[in-house]
């Protein structure tokens, strides 16, 4: 089963032929969509995505980059959603030490407190993680939660295994379509196939074959070809790997 595990359905670079983009996805194989909330703004958006269509999981959270436009009391509104069991992953959380305009305490502070959320609740978590591995890491081994997915993952060998360690996949895609993206390449290539998910971060992070456009679920097909090819393993064994990975994730979610 083909699980795009994680894109932005809901963004608004969708707005305008969200229903053709999903069937053209369907058509190229795609038979389930993880769709992380950003911020509390696109809770709703993300839950009524997941209601009218049976092949898209919900996941709800408050991404690094929208802590500084974010109140103390939207935690308190996604507690509220995931006590009424209204998503299956608490996410897109995170830490983003890329981005230099962000106050790196205020992520922190958010992050921390949407872990213990997810232990609370026993939710698996969708993680952002840009040149803050260690950081993340540290409060993860620290507030310990039912594993989840180390989204665009993109650090060594070594922080690879400390994420499988703690229950995580990782997760690839449109990175691996460069020639120059080599460690990231030998990661998809070397991993244990149990380890990793597959992705596109759609409408962002677009493949090489893509550049300057907006990236569309319908490339996770490609993203799977170009895996097993790396890999040697053959289309239906990285399909079937995959999407049981995500499923495992999820508390075996599949969708309808």
């Amino acid at each position: 089963m083909l699980i795009d595990s994680h894109v932005h359905l809901d963004a608004a670079e969708f707005a305008p032929d969200r229903d053709e983009v999903m069937r053209a996805a369907r058509a190229a194989g795609v038979q389930g969509f993880v769709v992380p909330a950003v911020d509390r703004g696109s809770f709703a958006a993300v839950r009524a995505l997941a209601a009218a269509h049976c092949d898209v999981c919900p996941a709800l959270g408050i991404h690094p980059l929208y802590v500084m436009d974010a109140h103390e009391d939207d935690l308190e509104r996604l507690d509220e959603h995931l006590a009424r069991g209204e998503a299956r992953a608490v996410g897109e959380i995170g830490l983003d030490h890329f981005v230099t305009d962000i106050d790196p305490a205020r992520q922190l502070d958010f992050f921390v407190a949407q872990l213990r959320l997810a232990r609370r609740h026993d939710l698996p978590v969708i993680l952002h993680v840009r040149r803050a591995v260690d950081a993340v890491l540290k409060q993860l081994r620290r507030i310990g939660v039912r594993g989840g997915i180390a989204h665009a993952f993109n650090g060594s060998r070594q922080q690879a295994q400390m994420f499988i360690d703690l229950g995580f996949r990782l997760g690839f895609g449109g990175a691996m379509s460069f020639a120059g993206s080599s460690r990231i390449r030998e990661l998809a290539r070397t991993l244990p196939l149990s380890a990793i998910v597959l992705e596109t971060d759609a409408p962002d992070m677009a493949p090489a074959w893509g550049q300057g456009e907006r990236n569309l679920p319908a490339n996770l097909a490609r993203y799977a070809a170009l895996l097993a090819e790396l890999r040697g393993n053959s289309l239906e064994e990285v399909v079937g790997t995959t999407g049981r990975n995500v499923r495992e994730v999820l508390g075996g979610w599949t969708p309808g």
